[in-house]
C-alpha cells in the first residue's frame, strides 16, 4: 500500500467499501484471506518464535475472521507449531467451514469450548473482526471470557472480539488482547479511550491495498490520520538552514503563572526551551520574576501588575504583542487574569490558549468571535475545560475526535483535545489522533510543558512563513502532542508511570526525539 495511506484512519462502512471494490474488481475472497493470513503468520512467527513458543491455540468464529484465523492454524501447523483449534459457533459461513473441514483433514485437533484445549502458550482470538454491532452473548460471551481468562498472550485478528469498530465501545463482553493486529487500515476504535483496556499492543497488518480503492472512497471526505513518526518528520523544524539564527526561528511570548500557581509558569518556560525557539519571553507576575530569571536564565522576562490574589491585573503597556512570532497563555494565571486573556484575544499575533486561559475564555462567552482573530488560535483543553468551551459537542458525542471536530469548525481554532488518545482537529475537518500516550502523563504539570513545547513549535512554524497559517498550526500541535508523549513514555520506562513529573518530562524531551529521529 502507498505510504500516503497507512495512516488513514477508517470507519467500517468505509472499509466495507473499499474492500467491496476489491472484490468488484475481480478479488476473490478466498485470495484475500489466504494472502492476509499468510501475513498474520508472519507477524506471529516474528513475534513468537517456535522455540519459545511451540504451542499454539486458535479460537475460530463462524465469520471470515474465523476463516483468517483458521488459516493462520494451517500455516502456523505448516512451520511446526503444535496447533489446536477452538470453533465454539454452532454454524459458519461456507468459505470458514471449508477451512475448518481442511484443518481437519490435516489433523489440526478441533474442539467446541476453549476449555476443552491442552495447555498453550499463545491463544489467537479470530472470534469477531469489524462490523460487530450486536452484543455478544451465550456461547460467544462464554468463550471471550474463557480467553480473558487465559494467562498466556492474547493476539487478536483485526479487532478483540466484541468491540465495535467505530466507537471501541466493549458490546456486552470483549476481549482484552495483549496485541491487536489491525488488517489494512487503521479502524476508528484504536484511536478511542474506551477501547484502550482490549487492544494491548496495536499492529497494522499492511495487505496491499491498492491506493487507487482507498482513494475511491476516501478522496472527498475529511482527512482521518493517526500520528505516525513518518509524519513527524516532515513537520518537525528539522534540519535548520545552517546560516540561520535566534530571530529568525521563532519569537514565543508565554503569559503564565500566579502566586498560586508560581510552577505553572516555570514549567510552561521548560517546555517551550526544550522546542527549540529562538527567543522566549515571559510575562508573569511581578513577584514571580525573579524566580523566573534565576531558573530560566536565557528568556526575558517581564514582571506584571498583580491584583490582591496575586495574578496578572493587566499585560504592560509597553508591550507590543505584534512583535512576537506567537504567544502560549494559560498556564498558572488563575480566574483573576481576565485583563490578560482579553488583550492576547485582541492581539493580530498567533495564539495557543490553555488551562486558565480556557477557563477565562469560557467565562467571556467568547468562543464564536475567534473566528474573527487575524491570526491562527489553537486550543489546547482537556475534557474538564472542553465542556465548558463546548457543551454540547461531547453530550452528542463520546468520540472525542468528533467532538474536536465540530468544536473546531464552531470556533475556527485548531482544537486540541487531551486525553489518552489525544485528538487534533482543524476547522476545515481534518483529524488527527495521538494514541501513543501513557498513564504517567496524569500527572499535574505535565499539560503545562505541552504548552509551552506546542508554542515553541508554533513560533517557529510562523517564522517561518512557509504555509498556510492554519495548517502550521495544527502541525505545531501535531507534534507538540506526540513529541510529549514520546518523552512521558520514556521516562515511564526509566522511572516508572509514577516518577514522571513535570520537571522529569522535561528532560526527556530532546533525548527522546534524538533516539527516535536516530
Amino acid at each position: 500500500m502507498s505510504c500516503e495511506f497507512l495512516d488513514r484512519i477508517v470507519t467500517v462502512e468505509q472499509m466495507r467499501a473499499i474492500e467491496g471494490r476489491l472484490f468488484d474488481a475481480g478479488m476473490p475472497v478466498a485470495a484475500l484471506m489466504e494472502k492476509v493470513a499468510g501475513r498474520i503468520a508472519t507477524w506471529l512467527v516474528a513475534q513468537f518464535p517456535l522455540q519459545h513458543y511451540p504451542r499454539i491455540a486458535v479460537v475460530a468464529g463462524l465469520g471470515h475472521n474465523g476463516g483468517d484465523a483458521l488459516v493462520v492454524a494451517r500455516e502456523l501447523a505448516a512451520q511446526g507449531y503444535r496447533v489446536q483449534v477452538c470453533s465454539p459457533a454452532e454454524r459458519l459461513k461456507p468459505l470458514t467451514a471449508d477451512h475448518l473441514r481442511f484443518v481437519e483433514y490435516l489433523g489440526i485437533p478441533v474442539v467446541k469450548a476453549i476449555a476443552g484445549l491442552a495447555p498453550y502458550d499463545v491463544l489467537i482470538d479470530g472470534l469477531f473482526g469489524f462490523g460487530l454491532e450486536r452484543s455478544v452473548e451465550g456461547a460467544m460471551a462464554d468463550a471471550v471470557a474463557a480467553i480473558n481468562a487465559a494467562e498466556c498472550p492474547v493476539v487478536s485478528i483485526d479487532l478483540p472480539s466484541g468491540l465495535h469498530t467505530d466507537t471501541g465501545q466493549a458490546l456486552g463482553i470483549a476481549v482484552q488482547a495483549t496485541h491487536t493486529l489491525c488488517l489494512g487500515l487503521w479502524k476508528r476504535a484504536f484511536c478511542q479511550e474506551e477501547a484502550l483496556a482490549y487492544l494491548g499492543q496495536p499492529h497494522l497488518i499492511d495487505f496491499d491495498i491498492p491506493p487507487t480503492a482507498i482513494a475511491a472512497v476516501l478522496a472527498a471526505l475529511p482527512t482521518i490520520r493517526r500520528a505516525t513518526l513518518p509524519a513527524i518528520r516532515q513537520r518537525l523544524p528539522l534540519p535548520r538552514q545552517v546560516n540561520t539564527h535566534k530571530y529568525r526561528v521563532g519569537h514565543l511570548l508565554v503569559v503564565a503563572g500566579s502566586q498560586p500557581y508560581a510552577g505553572a509558569a516555570l514549567l510552561a518556560a521548560l517546555g517551550a526551551r526544550a522546542s527549540g525557539v529562538g527567543m522566549l519571553t515571559l510575562a508573569v507576575p511581578e513577584s514571580l520574576r525573579l524566580m523566573i530569571v534565576a531558573q530560566i536564565p536565557e528568556a526575558l522576562v517581564l514582571g506584571c501588575p498583580e491584583t490582591e490574589a496575586g495574578a496578572i491585573a493587566h499585560l504592560p503597556d509597553t508591550l507590543d504583542m505584534s512583535r512576537y512570532s506567537a504567544i502560549a497563555c494559560g498556564p498558572g494565571l488563575s480566574r483573576h487574569a481576565g485583563g490578560a486573556v482579553q488583550a492576547v484575544l485582541q492581539s493580530p499575533t498567533p495564539l495557543l490558549l490553555d488551562a486558565d486561559g480556557l477557563n477565562l475564555l469560557a467565562d467571556l462567552g467568547t468562543i464564536e468571535t475567534l473566528k474573527q482573530r487575524q491570526a491562527p488560535t489553537v486550543l489546547t483543553p482537556h475534557r474538564g475545560e472542553f465542556k465548558r468551551l463546548f457543551p454540547e459537542q461531547l453530550e452528542n458525542s463520546e468520540d472525542g475526535g468528533a467532538a474536536a471536530q465540530q468544536a473546531a469548525a464552531q470556533s475556527g481554532a485548531v482544537v486540541l483535545l487531551k486525553g489518552a488518545c489525544t485528538a487534533i482537529a482543524h476547522p476545515n475537518g481534518t483529524l488527527w489522533y495521538v494514541p501513543e500516550s501513557t498513564p504517567a502523563l496524569a500527572r499535574g504539570g505535565s499539560g503545562d510543558v505541552l504548552t509551552g513545547l506546542i508554542g515553541g513549535l508554533l513560533a517557529q512554524a510562523m517564522a517561518s512563513d512557509t504555509n498556510d497559517a492554519l495548517d502550521s498550526a495544527l502541525d505545531a500541535a501535531l507534534v507538540g502532542a506526540w513529541w510529549h508523549g514520546q518523552g512521558a513514555r520514556a521516562a515511564a520506562r526509566d522511572r516508572t508511570e509514577l516518577g514522571v513529573d513535570g520537571t522529569q518530562l522535561v528532560q526527556y524531551l530532546n533525548p527522546v526525539l534524538a533516539q527516535v529521529l536516530a
